[in-house]
């Protein structure tokens, strides 16, 4: 069930995304428990529920930070909802980024759009303990400057965490607009970074034709399909891997995912993702 959780803070991110800060109101923790990479059920009365990337802190029990592009009809009525507002939350549901295989080891972090949201927590618990991992990269690539989600702090902020190094692109650069980073696609920046395939896992999420062809590149440097990752955010309607919206082949996206390694994907009946 539904838990209710308030609005408490709103920061805008571009034009059209959010950053939304709730807290739960049934006396329990405030927060959430949840692993990097999961994700939660948001409702709204007379709307419906839709499927939402954690981007939290995940040594914070304080709230829950959700980052929310509006690009449906759950998404619309948020947008016009307040500071003070009520909505349910469910969730956490998934299995989130394999945290644990990468303990000690050296993390690249790709994403493109909107899918930034379910590696920020990955680049926060990095930020709280520089013993976790020994080195972590960030690729972030958008539409154009503007359409960049949490701009700050991957200029500003993020890079200055010790051992941690950011790599920013825009496709384009419209007119009038500044941008002192790549020009071009995500997956250019696979020549600028500093990551190489020893001792390294790699997590992605975006556009399942940009993982596909990022991945591909990587296979190409040395990358093997098990050590790259891939946050399958599609169809999600229930959470449960009860109403089949989100079946791939004989998985699951909400149960048995979100997040596949590149192996298990060749593997299902999915010809935009898969390598052939």
């Amino acid at each position: 069930m539904p838990r209710k959780a308030i609005i408490k803070k709103i920061e805008i991110e571009t034009y059209d995304s959010k950053t939304y800060t709730f807290e739960f109101e049934d006396g329990g923790p405030k927060g959430l428990d949840f692993n990097p990479g999961q994700f939660v059920m948001l409702s709204i009365l007379g709307y419906g529920e839709a499927a939402i990337s954690i981007a939290h802190d995940p040594d914070d029990k304080s709230g829950l930070d959700l980052t929310i592009r509006n690009v449906g009809s759950v998404t619309d009525a948020l947008s016009r909802m307040k500071v003070g507002d009520l909505v349910g939350i469910r969730g956490p549901y998934g299995n989130g980024w394999p945290i644990d295989d990468a303990v000690g080891k050296r993390i690249l972090l790709i994403s493109g759009g909107c899918g930034c949201g379910t590696i920020t927590p990955i680049i926060l618990a990095h930020r709280n303990d520089q013993s976790r991992f020994k080195f972590v990269e960030v690729l972030h690539g958008a539409r154009t400057p503007n359409d960049i989600i949490y701009r700050k702090h991957y200029e500003e902020i993020w890079p200055k965490i010790p051992n941690c190094n950011v790599l920013l692109s825009s496709d384009t650069v419209p007119p009038g607009q500044t941008w002192k980073h790549k020009v071009g696609f995500v997956l250019s920046l696979l020549k600028d970074m500093k990551s190489t395939p020893e001792d390294t896992l790699a997590f992605m999420c975006g556009p399942e034709v940009m993982m596909k062809f990022t991945a591909l590149d990587m296979l190409k440097m040395g990358f093997s399909e098990d050590q790259i990752y891939c946050s399958m955010e599609r169809r999600m309607r229930c959470g449960l891997g009860l109403c089949g919206h989100c079946q791939l082949g004989s998985k699951y996206v909400c149960k048995d995912g979100p997040v596949f390694s590149y192996a298990e994907l060749q593997e299902l009946p999915d010809h935009i993702i898969r390598g052939s």
